[in-house]
C-alpha cells in the first residue's frame, strides 16, 4: 500500500464557486464523502479513513490531529494512525449518523443519548470544550456504540450550544409518542438552515414561553 501522504497527494480537486469537486484519487481510496472543509475516504482493505482538506483549509488537519491525540484512549473517538500537512487518517466507522437515523427511522434511544453525554464529559476531562457537535457527527455503531467524530472545534473558547439544544429537542418533542420517528433529509437541513441564522432557536423560545 502506498503511504498516507502519497495517498493525499493523489486526490485531485478543483474550486467551482463555492464548491469543491473531487477531480481523482488514487484507485484504493474508496470516497465517503464531502464536508465543508474536506473530503472523506474509505482505504480500500483497510479500517482506516483518510481525511484530505482543502487548501484553504489545511491548517484544520494540524488542529484536527492535535485533538485526536488529546482524545487518544477514550474510545467514543475514533483513534489517529497518521497526521500530514492537509490529511489526517482515523479509523473507519461503520454505522448510522443521528441524521441517517432520523432520515430512515431508526430509533434513537435515552442510552445513545447518554453515552454521548458520557462522551463529551470525558473530553472536558481532557480540557478540551467540544463544539459544533450536530447530527452528521454523531454515529450509533452496527455494535450499538456511540462514536464523535470532526472533532477540529473540541478547542475553542466560546460556548456552543449545540448539543444542549439537540437534547432538548430529543426530551421534549422526539421522545412524544405522536412525533414521527422518520423524517425527510430536506426537512432536516431545512430546520439546520433556520438553527444556523438562529431563527429556529428564537421560535423555540417563544414556544417555551407560551407554555408557560
Amino acid at each position: 500500500m502506498k503511504s498516507y501522504a502519497e495517498l493525499a497527494a493523489s486526490v485531485i480537486f478543483s474550486q467551482k464557486g463555492n464548491d469543491t469537486v473531487l477531480l481523482d484519487r488514487d484507485s484504493s481510496l474508496q470516497f465517503i464523502g464531502a464536508g465543508r472543509s474536506a473530503f472523506v475516504f474509505r482505504i480500500i482493505s483497510t479500517d482506516y479513513a483518510l481525511k484530505v482538506f482543502f487548501p484553504a483549509f489545511k491548517h484544520i488537519a494540524v488542529e484536527e490531529a492535535e485533538i485526536y491525540q488529546e482524545l487518544n484512549g477514550i474510545s467514543y473517538f475514533p483513534k489517529l494512525h497518521g497526521a500530514g500537512e492537509n490529511y489526517i487518517v482515523i479509523d473507519f466507522i461503520e454505522g448510522n449518523t443521528l441524521f441517517d437515523c432520523l432520515c430512515k427511522g431508526i430509533l434513537v434511544s435515552r442510552y445513545h443519548i447518554e453515552e454521548i453525554n458520557s462522551a463529551l464529559q470525558l473530553a472536558r476531562e481532557r480540557g478540551l470544550n467540544p463544539s459544533d457537535i450536530h447530527l452528521r457527527n454523531l454515529i450509533v455503531t452496527y455494535q450499538n456504540e456511540i462514536k464523535i467524530i470532526d472533532v477540529a472545534r473540541f478547542r475553542q473558547t466560546k460556548k456552543c450550544s449545540q448539543w444542549t439544544d439537540i437534547k432538548k429537542a430529543f426530551h421534549k418533542y422526539y421522545l412524544s409518542p405522536l412525533f414521527p420517528k422518520k423524517i425527510p433529509s430536506f426537512f432536516l437541513n431545512k430546520i439546520a438552515s433556520l438553527y444556523k441564522k438562529h431563527i429556529f432557536q428564537r421560535w423555540l423560545a417563544q414556544v417555551q414561553l407560551a407554555e408557560k
